[in-house]
């Protein structure tokens, strides 16, 4: 067996035990509005953080093949807490939806409240073992996501980019935003330099970064 057939025969092996994986037991765990709610550090944690209304409560859905375990709202900034959920049994991996950013509208002091829960989740807790970081593929890297980046970079938090909603513009464009998403990665210190192109409605990239996410909580 050649080098590259190897490879495959490794990543297929992946993708499926990180299929049968997000296939089991998936549970709700807590919500932490406070780093001393968060739960006892014991098994390794994927976070996702994203804009709001960027569709990160649709990809946790369909990453795990559930209609409804993250609640998806149409209101911007709705989840202001960090929100735990238990993948399979016995528990192999813990997900982490990150409040959404980039709320205009909101309070001063919500927003520093934000920042300081997500920048001191991301520098001291050790069983995390990346964050996926969600872009709207119809706009590319917003200041906002790119602040995010910078935070992320700060606190020496590796992290992959997703773009979500790939669905929705057409191919042309898409591959002009995954240019400029991929030249603003390689920007950062702390970002993968592979961009993870996903829709959670036609399930584009999903299988891929189920497994990615296995591969990194298995580092």
């Amino acid at each position: 067996m050649s080098a590259s057939e190897s490879d495959e025969q490794a990543l297929a092996e992946l993708t499926e035990r990180a299929r049968i994986l997000f296939a089991g037991p998936i549970a709700f765990l807590k919500s932490a509005p406070a780093l001393k709610f968060l739960p006892d550090p014991d098994v390794p944690e994927i976070a996702f953080c994203g804009r709001s209304n960027v569709g990160k409560s649709s990809l946790l859905n369909a990453l795990t093949g559930r209609n409804s375990l993250a609640r998806t709202s149409v209101t911007p900034g709705r989840t202001q807490e960090l929100n735990f959920f238990d993948v399979g049994e016995p528990l192999s991996i813990r997900l982490v939806d990150m409040p959404g950013y980039g709320f205009a509208k909101a309070p001063i002091a919500v927003v520093e409240q934000w920042k300081r829960l997500v920048r001191d989740f991301l520098r001291g807790r050790v069983v995390l073992k990346r964050t996926l970081l969600l872009i709207d593929a119809r706009h590319g890297p917003k200041p906002v996501d790119i602040e995010m980046m910078q935070m992320l970079d700060g606190a020496a938090a590796t992290y992959r980019v997703v773009l979500t909603k790939a669905d929705k513009i057409k191919a042309s464009e898409l591959a002009e935003v995954i240019a400029v998403t991929e030249a603003e990665a390689r920007k950062h210190s702390a970002a993968y330099p592979v961009v993870h192109v996903t829709s959670s409605e036609t399930k584009l990239g999903i299988a891929e970064l189920r497994a990615a996410v296995l591969a990194d909580a298995e580092i």
